[in-house]
C-alpha cells in the first residue's frame, strides 16, 4: 500500500468531480433542498383551505357564524353558492375543498340546539377531513348558549356537523393508490427517456442516427412514442391492482382515467427527453431524474397536504405534472367527475408537454459534440 499512489487517485477524483458539474451541484443541491421541504414547505396544519359559503338562512346570525368559522383560519371563502347541490359540484369539480351549507331555518335551530350548520368536506384527500373536524369546534355564541341554558341543563351540543363524501372511512389506501399511478410514471418514465439519448451516444448508435435522413422532431417524438405503450400497460396494472386488493372504487369513467395517464405520460417523456438532452452520462440522467422526482413526491401532494404549504411552494408546485394528475385523477376516480370539469388542469399538462417537447427538439443536435 503506497500512500503517494492512493493520495493520486484521491485527487484524481476530486478534479473529476470539480468538472462534474451536475455531481457538484447534487452535492450542495439535495441537502438543501430536502431542509427547505422538510423544513418549511411541508406543513401538517392546514390553513386557508378553499371553501364555498351557501347561506340561505341570511340573517345576521348566520353571518356572524360564517365569519366565527373563516375566523378560525382553517378555511377561506372563494365561492358561494345559493344550494348544498351547488356546493357538491364545486366539490366534485375540485374547485373547493370544503363547503358550509346553513339552512333556511338556521335560527330555529341553533336555538333548539339542533345541528344548524353542515359542513361538506371533500374526503378523497383525507388531510382534508382531518381539518375539517376543527370547523366543529368553532365556539357558539354566547348569546345562543344563554337562549338553550333555560331549556337544558346540559351542556349546548356543537350545532355544525361534518359530512365526508366520497371516502366517509378516511381509507387511507382510497387516498393513496390513485396517486400511486402518478408517482410510478413520473418515476419511470422520465427516467426510461432521460437516458434514451445518452444511451444512443454511449453505445456509439448516434452515428447511425446521424446518418439517417431522420429529422429532429422525428427522432424525439420516436424515441417517445414506445414508452407510452408501457406506461398504460402500467397503469392498467397499479389500476387492476387498486381495484382488487384495496377496493379503491372507480367512480368516474374508465377512459377518462386513461386519457389523463396518457397525459401525464406524455408530459413526463418530454420532461425526460429534455434531460437526456443536458446529461452526458446514463449516470448525470439518472442524477438529474432523482433531482426532478423529489420534489414532485414531496410538493405534488401525494404524501403531504398541498394546502398546507407556503403560498410560494404551491406556485412552484404548479409547473410539476404530477400535481395537476393528482387533481385529474382523484377527481376521476374518487368523486366522479369528468375531464370537462378539470379542464384547467388538462391545459396544464398540455402546455407543459409542449413547452418541453418543443426544447427538447431544439436542444437536440443531430452531432457527436
Amino acid at each position: 500500500m503506497s500512500a503517494r499512489r492512493l493520495w493520486a487517485i484521491v485527487l484524481k477524483e476530486l478534479r473529476q468531480m470539480r468538472r462534474d458539474r451536475i455531481t457538484l451541484a447534487m452535492i450542495v443541491g439535495i441537502p438543501v433542498m430536502q431542509l427547505v421541504l422538510f423544513g418549511y414547505a411541508i406543513n401538517f396544519t392546514l390553513r386557508n383551505l378553499d371553501a364555498g359559503i351557501a347561506d340561505q338562512a341570511n340573517t345576521a346570525g348566520s353571518r356572524a357564524a360564517v365569519m366565527d368559522m373563516l375566523a378560525t383560519g382553517v378555511v377561506s371563502a372563494v365561492a358561494t353558492a345559493n344550494t348544498p347541490d351547488e356546493l357538491m359540484s364545486m366539490i366534485r369539480a375540485g374547485r373547493i375543498n370544503i363547503g358550509i351549507a346553513i339552512p333556511p331555518d338556521f335560527e330555529r335551530r341553533r336555538i333548539d340546539g339542533r345541528e344548524s350548520i353542515q359542513v361538506l368536506v371533500d374526503g378523497s384527500d383525507t388531510a382534508v377531513q382531518g381539518a375539517a373536524a376543527q370547523l366543529a369546534q368553532t365556539p357558539l355564541d354566547p348569546l345562543i348558549v344563554e337562549a338553550r341554558a333555560p331549556r337544558s341543563s346540559t351542556p349546548p351540543e356543537t350545532p355544525i356537523g361534518v359530512v365526508a363524501f366520497y371516502n366517509p372511512e378516511r381509507r387511507s389506501a382510497v387516498n393513496i393508490v390513485p396517486g400511486l399511478i402518478g408517482v410510478i410514471l413520473t418515476m419511470t418514465m422520465v427516467l426510461f427517456t432521460g437516458v434514451a439519448i445518452v444511451r444512443e451516444r454511449e453505445r456509439g448508435n448516434m452515428e447511425l442516427l446521424i446518418a439517417t435522413p431522420l429529422t429532429r422532431s422525428e427522432l424525439m417524438i420516436g424515441k417517445v412514442l414506445p414508452f407510452v405503450a408501457i406506461g398504460f400497460v402500467q397503469t392498467t396494472v397499479i389500476l387492476a391492482l387498486g381495484v382488487w386488493l384495496f377496493e379503491v372504487p372507480v367512480r368516474g369513467s374508465v377512459f377518462d382515467v386513461y386519457l389523463a395517464s396518457g397525459l401525464l405520460i406524455l408530459a413526463n417523456l418530454t420532461l425526460g427527453l429534455m434531460i437526456s438532452t443536458k446529461a452526458q452520462s446514463q449516470f448525470q440522467a439518472m442524477q438529474m431524474t432523482f433531482f426532478v422526482f423529489l420534489p414532485s413526491i414531496l410538493l405534488s401532494g401525494f404524501m403531504f397536504p398541498f394546502a398546507g404549504m407556503p403560498r410560494v411552494v404551491q406556485w412552484i408546485a404548479e409547473m410539476l405534472p404530477l400535481t395537476h394528475f393528482l387533481r385529474l385523477i382523484r377527481g376521476v376516480m374518487l368523486r366522479g367527475a369528468s375531464l370537462g370539469e378539470l379542464w384547467v388542469d388538462i391545459a396544464a399538462l398540455v402546455a407543459f408537454t409542449t413547452v418541453m417537447m418543443s426544447a427538447a427538439i431544439l436542444r437536440f443536435h443531430k452531432r457527436l459534440d
